[in-house]
């Protein structure tokens, strides 16, 4: 369900979800049609038809899939960071097997919340985060972080979880839980993931009127995510923050940054997505 590259500064008590062991499965059965996805993912939220002339930020770069589509879109320049080593592996692989000779891709380890490693990068026509500023361990400064990356007029497109109120804390107490040992991860996974498949199913039937037996190619059109790597993902995705639709918008408004394109789960669970433009003259503190 996210990108889900690990940014996050928190307590050494607290557990912490291993994403980027996570995303190593995901990229070793990568294919053209998953890549084909995410790049159509990227022109259809930035309203592009290619990123040509542009530079491309990856913040909390998981897989690296969202790299490469920006690689293969034409970016400019392309700057893929994860708090995770083996999530900067995974784009070193896909770095390796795609584009071996690229000068235009650099692929490091980096904090979101390091606003000194942030401010030496510079700025970016195209500032990506999906799924990752809610595992960070303070996702407000995460976000403010981020503004001074975007360049004038640029965009920054970013997916952040759904605020379900009572449900998001029984989330958070479930993720902690499979996050901090080993013991319960095999039962919380059956569970969770049954609880999706018999969700899922019922609103094919019901709602979607679709066969059932089709949910994972559908899922697998959206973004060319994997449906398995998804669901460890989500389970395991600690820490754990929420934000209303409005309370983001609100936030970006107040700094400067205009809405285009707003796509929610409608009050559901999941992640809503982002894309706002910095407006011109915007200067941040």
């Amino acid at each position: 369900m996210e990108n889900a590259g690990s940014q996050m500064l928190v307590s050494a008590s607290e557990p912490r979800f291993a994403f980027g062991k996570n995303w190593q499965r995901f990229v070793r059965y990568l294919n053209n049609e998953r890549i084909a996805e995410a790049e159509k993912s990227l022109r259809e939220m930035l309203g592009i038809k290619d990123l040509n002339g542009k530079s491309f930020i990856d913040i909390g770069s998981g897989s690296g899939l969202f790299s490469l589509a920006a690689m293969r879109l034409g970016a400019r320049k392309v700057h893929s960071f994860d708090y995770d080593p083996h999530s900067v592996a995974c784009a070193q692989e896909l770095k390796k097997r795609f584009f071996p000779n690229a000068g235009n891709w650099a692929v490091e380890q980096g904090s979101v919340l390091d606003r000194e490693y942030l401010t030496r990068l510079g700025q970016f026509d195209v500032v990506y985060s999906w799924g990752v500023l809610h595992h960070t361990g303070n996702m407000w400064q995460a976000l403010n972080n981020v503004l001074n990356v975007v360049d004038q007029q640029g965009s920054i497109f970013i997916a952040l979880y759904n605020e379900q109120r009572v449900y998001s804390n029984i989330w958070k107490a479930i993720k902690k839980r499979y996050s901090k040992g080993v013991i319960w991860r095999p039962l919380i996974l059956a569970g969770v993931g049954s609880f999706f498949a018999i969700r899922g199913f019922a609103a094919d039937i019901l709602v979607r009127h679709r066969n059932p037996l089709n949910r994972y190619r559908h899922f697998q059109e959206s973004r060319g995510m994997s449906y398995l790597t998804d669901l460890i993902d989500w389970v395991g995705g600690y820490p754990f923050e929420v934000a209303k639709p409005d309370e983001v918008f609100h936030f970006f408004q107040s700094k400067g940054f205009e809405l285009t394109r707003l796509k929610t789960v409608g009050g559901a669970l999941g992640c809503n997505e982002f894309v706002f433009v910095k407006r011109r003259g915007t200067c941040l503190a």
